[in-house]
């Protein structure tokens, strides 16, 4: 082992050993404490509660611990691919094969870009790629708060976001009017280890729906990627969301936790989400089946 990465990795164990000092636990890009880890999500007026990373990012890490230290019932989704937890659930994500020449050549995908281009040809454009640490609370309200509230993002997985993004780069993209207006702001997470960015929110003004200005921005964020080295835009979950069709050219299993008492009314709602995305065979099951 180099030196460089025996110094990494005895950093890492240090960084790790004050968390757990102070009371704080950490995995991949998140770390949490007894009080913040969880989030409380509604199905009808059934508590139960999600993580503070589950809205605004991708690939979500768990340990046993984690797990443990939640308040029940406890869904987590999105577990990396590699992770040795989690279940698949009908879902998945929709990613973008921005460096395959036939993504961009493909008659059709080709015509309606070139239409979504003519109609937004007078809007200018911003690209920035900025350190995520360096991004406040304000600043992410900023750009997505409108967003939030109208699909009922909680403040705590808005500091969830800004926990995540600590050791990442951030693309924001935005897009103004001739006169001034701002059209749309998206906003993208930098995964250079899975050759990815992969779109968090975006936030467009009604006032241009007929330039179809979040769609215009899946075409933006698919251009920057393809121009700077990455292979795939992930453009998150694609259930319900008929427009990701537009783009998307391969699918990824999308892997999740459910821990919950089999008495909760929860689980006894066969409507709710523990019925919807899992089967009772997996509840509390942690480790992935081969």
């Amino acid at each position: 082992m180099s030196d460089s990465r025996s110094a990494d990795l005895v950093a890492e164990v240090e960084s790790l050993e004050l968390d757990q000092e102070l009371g704080e636990m950490r995995v991949g890009y998140q770390t949490w404490n007894q009080d913040n880890l969880c989030v409380e999500s509604y199905h009808e007026d059934i508590l139960y509660y999600t993580s503070r990373w589950d809205a605004l990012c991708p690939y979500i890490d768990v340990t046993p611990d984690m797990l443990n230290m939640a308040s029940k019932p406890f869904i987590v989704y999105a577990v990396p691919p590699e992770s040795p937890y989690g279940v698949p659930i009908k879902d998945k994500y929709g990613l973008v094969n921005v460096a395959d020449e036939a993504f961009w050549t493909e008659p059709r995908r080709q015509r309606k870009f070139k239409e979504l281009e003519k109609l937004c040809k007078r809007l200018r454009v911003t690209e920035t790629v900025v350190l995520g640490q360096t991004l406040s609370v304000d600043d992410v309200y900023e750009m997505g708060g409108v967003h939030f509230e109208a699909y009922d993002i909680h403040p705590d997985e808005v500091t969830g976001f800004i926990d995540y993004i600590q050791n990442l780069e951030v693309l924001i993209i935005r897009a103004f009017s001739e006169e001034g207006d701002l059209v749309l702001t998206d906003v993208s997470i930098l995964l250079p280890e899975r050759k990815q960015v992969y779109g968090s929110f975006c936030q467009w003004n009604p006032l241009y729906r007929n330039r179809s200005p979040g769609i215009f921005a899946c075409l933006l964020v698919s251009k920057w990627a393809a121009q700077n080295g990455y292979h795939f835009y992930n453009l998150g979950p694609v259930d319900d969301y008929g427009y990701k069709a537009l783009f998307v050219t391969d699918f990824e299993p999308i892997f999740a936790v459910a821990m919950t008492d089999e008495d909760h009314p929860l689980a006894l709602d066969m409507t709710s989400p523990l019925h919807t995305d899992f089967t009772p065979d997996v509840w509390n099951k942690i480790d992935r089946p081969h």
